[in-house]
């Protein structure tokens, strides 16, 4: 599976570990995504996702069908049918 987040779209980014001889080698930043579980009351019915962490909050904060909305007037396709 993929590591991207269904709401945000984040993604893993390249950078370098850097030692302390400053010799650089590449690797990656992957984003915390977690898989869980929401209810939406407005629809009656559970979702399934994999969002990362900040997401959560922001879901946390608006509720999971405002934040859904939100998206949806963006012009984010979250997959998810409102």
């Amino acid at each position: 599976m993929s590591r991207v987040c269904q709401l945000s779209g984040k993604r893993p980014i390249v950078g370098n570990n850097v030692s302390h001889s400053k010799h650089r080698t590449k690797r990656r930043f992957l984003p915390n995504l977690q898989k869980k579980r929401f209810y939406i009351p407005e629809k009656d019915m559970w979702v399934t996702m994999k969002v990362s962490t900040s997401c959560i909050r922001n879901i946390n904060k608006l509720g999971v069908y405002a934040y859904l909305k939100k998206l949806e007037a963006k012009g984010v396709d979250t997959g998810i049918k409102l």
